[in-house]
């Protein structure tokens, strides 16, 4: 095993039952093309990471919920990839539907797309929930990678009772078990005690971990 990846963990081995929806293995994304270093659809986190993520997720089995993961470890060379396309004025293609409101030249200076991101660390997810007797996603009044103030954490404007309560179940889990959440993500939870503070990994995201 490369040395750069001992201590990360393959998250479809750890949380056999979650859902996966990598989206940046895929064309639908924000950019609306596969982002560099996302070489096969899995998730990776730290072990730590990990094993707090599916005490969570036992927790959100009790009440009837999966967790759906859509990102876990991100590749700086990835984040790189996101910054070249926010400066690629030309191509939006996607605009209707993550990014509606928000003029493309303003993505990064309104800080929705930065150099670094808490995901090159390695503890950081991005999840929702689905229905263990369904499958279907559970409501959160917004879907994931939306740019906009509708896909603020603690937001209430705009949003149904259900939508709303739903957001908190998910992020009570979460927190209940050392996740940090992001303001602007709902979706968005980071370990509080992460193992790599200071570490921005470039490994790319493989079947083989």
């Amino acid at each position: 095993m490369n040395e750069e990846i001992r201590g990360f963990v393959r998250l479809d081995k750890v949380i056999p039952d979650a859902v996966f929806d990598i989206r940046y293995y895929s064309s639908f994304n924000f950019t609306g093309e596969k982002i560099d270093a996302y070489e096969a659809p899995f998730a990776y986190l730290t072990l730590q990471a990990a094993e707090k993520l599916k005490q969570a997720s036992e927790e959100l089995k009790k009440q009837g919920f999966n967790i759906k993961i859509f990102d876990g470890y991100r590749p700086q060379r990835a984040v790189d990839h996101f910054k070249r396309w926010a400066e690629d004025l030309s191509s939006t293609e996607m605009k209707a539907e993550f990014y509606p409101h928000v003029d493309k030249k303003d993505l990064i200076k309104n800080g929705y797309i930065a150099e670094k991101s808490s995901h090159s660390r390695g503890s950081a997810v991005d999840l929702t929930l689905v229905y263990i007797n369904s499958g279907e996603e559970v409501d959160m009044g917004g879907t994931f990678d939306f740019f906009g103030e509708i896909s603020h954490s603690e937001r209430t404007e705009g949003l149904t009772e259900e939508q709303i309560k739903n957001r908190r179940i998910l992020r009570k889990a979460m927190t209940d078990n050392g996740f940090i959440p992001l303001k602007e993500e709902w979706w968005h939870f980071c370990l509080e005690n992460e193992p790599y503070p200071e570490t921005y990994f470039d490994f790319p995201v493989t079947e083989a971990l």
